[in-house]
């Protein structure tokens, strides 16, 4: 009997093996992308390293960072980086959820409407930022200016009066057809024998959200605000063209200014320090994000 056991288990243990070594290059490749750079910038960060001054390579243990934390400016930029991620992801949250109730509707047009809505979201970053600045807020040559003179309203410069209002609308403008179409992805899986027995039942519009499209959308919209939440705490392209984090520091935000303090003021040490601060505040979003969605799926099983 124990030799037919050891005939059963001995295929098993092979073929564990074998997905382990198929799995082993994909795991490399994701530790040299991902963790090697960030052990290199770790490094760097321990050191006091200006290109200016070549010389100044050498390690000076936690002084950059606290130079960091002792700068009033590095609080500011930290408040403009949540600022400006959680302005982004409730007003795509509002409108991406409007335009996929709107599209999952059938209409005339309706595979036309579905790729204009997403076109926002195939344009590079830099050139949504140009096509805002120069063709829409302009305050000379712009369609705003145009409307302003419409209504017999003085000429605005609407970027430099409304610097951090500008950028969260150009990055929710790029950004609403991203949630657009996983909340489309979930209303169309929404089975229709649940839509067609809740208005059976009387339920009306609003009913009918709460009730039964909502909690259908939930793991839907985690997910979606997951990748956003990532993805929009690195924005750059877009402060970089339009208003180059001013005024003064009032759309700084954290990966704007690693770029200042590396290329502008070649201090790679800060520029690291930085860094790390930046990795630290996307693992604890995303550790606080995943706590409340395990909290939730507990309660539920409970």
């Amino acid at each position: 009997m124990s030799d037919t056991n050891m005939q059963s288990d001995s295929p098993v243990k092979p073929k564990s093996e074998r997905r382990r070594w198929l799995s082993a290059p994909g795991i490399i490749f994701l530790a040299l992308v991902t963790q090697v750079p960030f052990v290199v910038t770790i490094y760097f960060s321990f050191r006091g390293w200006n290109l200016l001054r070549p010389d100044s390579n050498v390690f000076i243990g936690l002084r950059n960072y606290s130079r960091i934390l002792q700068n009033e400016d590095f609080y500011v930029i930290l408040w403009n980086t949540v600022v400006l991620t959680l302005s982004v992801v409730f007003i795509t949250l509002v409108m991406g959820m409007l335009f996929a109730l709107l599209l999952n509707r059938p209409f005339r047009g309706q595979a036309i409407a579905r790729t204009l809505l997403i076109s926002p979201f195939l344009v590079m970053p830099v050139v949504t930022a140009v096509l805002w600045k120069n063709v829409l807020l302009d305050p000379i040559f712009g369609f705003s200016a145009y409307l302003l003179k419409l209504l017999g309203l003085p000429a605005l410069n609407i970027i430099e009066k409304f610097p951090m209002a500008s950028v969260v609308t150009i990055v929710s403008w790029q950004w609403i057809p991203f949630v657009m179409l996983i909340l489309l992805a979930g209303l169309q899986s929404l089975p229709e024998s649940a839509v067609e027995a809740a208005s059976i039942d009387g339920a009306g519009g609003f009913s009918m959200f709460r009730y039964i499209i909502f909690p259908h959308l939930r793991s839907f919209i985690e997910i979606a605000l997951l990748l956003e939440v990532i993805f929009v705490l690195n924005v750059f392209g877009v402060i970089f063209v339009t208003t180059s984090g001013g005024p003064g520091i009032s759309t700084t935000n954290l990966p704007y200014e690693i770029y200042k303090e590396a290329f502008s003021r070649w201090n790679v040490g800060k520029a690291s320090a930085l860094g790390v601060f930046a990795v630290i505040l996307a693992n604890f979003v995303v550790f606080m994000f995943l706590r409340v969605l395990r909290r939730r799926q507990e309660g539920e099983v409970a």
